[in-house]
């Protein structure tokens, strides 16, 4: 069981410094800086270990260490044994009640795996689309897809495997982090620098340097893991007379939890005191990003050096067997950060590239939506004319309707009708009972059919009425002289 704890105390840190690596601004976290007697009086709290199945992590490990068999076989099994699955196979053998309640466990981590996938199709405006939950399930490695119902022996090596790759991936991405971290730092500096003028850049880079002086003025540091550092805790924080320290004991009044273990939550309690003669909270010149940097060094090392089964866990035989070596007795100096740059010149020219290009397309995106919102811009100037002139057009029709302006004289002229204003006058109208003249008198409805013109009952012949060439005209059609003025023609005096 020592290494899936350790999987989980792992993970308590990795929670621990995501928190101070994405602080901004910069704050301490004073539950985070205990002292050792403050932590023999109260267990550590809870933490969430950061990583998304955090809770599914715990409740397996918790309910595993309550099966007698299992929490046997996990104490006689190597480490290399459990990454390799051999412990998994040990699931079959546990009793009724745990695996019932495994079953349970990863039932409720599918459901709550769907939910999510659910929500982010949501969000995603998918909601007219099937979704595929098996396809989408194979993305979380720690749990077997294909079988949502029960905890078998190929969830609970998942398990362990997709933790311990996650922790392994960390350290690294942890250490590039606060890389970056620092590089950022000094490239503001320097364009800070830029925009000063040649005094205001000495006096700046005066003023640097002499935090940088006032940082490292600082008493010495004991090496971490050494006795010398020990017995510092021993005497400073437990009060306890630094000639009776004895390495057993220590490890009992600082073993919290009392499980027989130093986790890496525990073990960073330790380097406290050595930590608080760097780095002050008060001081300009302090970083306390920087602290937390340090603190995992510390940690990091004395594992390297004690872990000797690479469980990410010390038991009370590896410090027993820690505290007989030279290098606990008469250690190295212990090179802080100041000492040590966390970047080199090379990354530093890579990093400020980056940069550039990051800039370079940042400033080419901006002018591309500038010039959409200019586009957009003049598109909206020509909306709200058109909208003016419907608006003046609707206006004029209502005033229109309102006054009811009678519309111009060439509207009431219909068929060949020739207005008054030409200048001609009406033909006259005959009055009443006055007797019409020739060739316009009624025709009787009997008589009517016998007056239709030839032409109207055979379109192919010519009508009978119309004279020959020569023959005289009836009267009051004869042709007038030629030199007699053209009178209009009286349609109603025609016989």
């Amino acid at each position: 069981m020592s290494y899936l704890k350790g999987l989980l105390a792992s993970c308590l840190v990795l929670a621990s410094v995501l928190s101070w690596v994405k602080a901004v601004p910069i704050s301490i976290d004073k539950t985070k800086v205990k002292l050792p007697e403050e932590t023999v009086k109260e267990p550590p709290q809870s933490v969430d270990t950061g990583l998304h199945y955090d809770r599914y992590l715990r409740e397996v490990i918790d309910f595993l260490e309550k099966d007698q068999h299992f929490r046997e076989k996990l104490h006689n099994t190597d480490m290399e044994d459990i990454k390799l699955g051999k412990l998994a196979k040990e699931l079959d053998f546990v009793s009724h009640h745990v695996r019932t309640k495994l079953d349970e466990l990863k039932r409720q981590e599918v459901s709550r795996l769907r939910t999510l996938i659910k929500a982010k199709q949501d969000i995603e405006g998918g909601n007219d689309i099937a979704v595929d939950h098996q396809a989408l399930l194979k993305q979380f490695e720690y749990l077997n897809h294909m079988n949502p119902h029960t905890f078998e022996v190929e969830d609970l090596d998942r398990l362990i495997k997709s933790a311990t790759k996650d922790l392994e991936n960390y350290d690294k991405e942890r250490h590039e982090e606060f890389k970056r971290y620092e590089m950022t730092k000094e490239h503001e500096r320097q364009e800070h620098l830029k925009t000063l003028d040649e005094e205001g850049r000495r006096k700046e880079e005066e003023h640097y340097e002499e935090m940088k002086k006032k940082h490292a003025d600082h008493p010495k540091v004991n090496h971490p893991g050494s006795k010398d550092q020990l017995k510092e805790v021993w005497e400073e924080a437990d009060g306890l007379d630094p000639e009776d320290f004895d390495p057993k004991t220590f490890f009992n009044l600082h073993d919290t939890n009392g499980d027989g273990f130093f986790d890496e939550q525990e073990l960073e309690a330790l380097f406290t005191k050595e930590l608080e003669k760097i780095y002050d909270p008060t001081n300009e010149e302090d970083d306390m990003l920087e602290m937390e940097e340090e603190r995992l060094r510390m940690r990091e090392h004395v594992m390297n050096e004690v872990d000797s089964n690479k469980d990410r866990l010390v038991s009370l035989d590896e410090f027993l067997v820690a505290t007989k070596k030279k290098e606990f007795l008469e250690p190295d100096s212990w090179e802080t950060l100041e000492q040590n740059q966390a970047y080199t010149e090379e990354e530093m020219r890579e990093f400020e590239e980056q940069l550039a290009r990051q800039e370079e397309d940042l400033n080419l995106k901006a002018a591309d939506l500038q010039k959409q919102r200019e586009g957009l811009e003049q598109q909206q100037e020509q909306l709200n004319a058109q909208k003016i002139e419907l608006q003046q057009a609707v206006e004029h029709m209502e005033r229109i309707k309102t006054q009811k302006v009678p519309p111009p004289p060439e509207m009431h002229l219909q068929g060949n009708a020739v207005p008054e204003s030409l200048g001609h006058d009406p033909p006259p109208v005959p009055p009443e009972n006055q007797p019409l003249p020739p060739g316009h008198q009624d025709i009787p409805p009997e008589q009517q059919q016998q007056h239709v013109p030839q032409n109207q009952q055979d379109l192919g012949q010519e009508p009978q009425h119309i004279p020959q060439e020569n023959q005289p005209l009836p009267p009051g059609h004869n042709s007038l002289p030629h030199d007699s003025p053209q009178m209009p023609l009286d349609h109603n005096n025609v016989p």
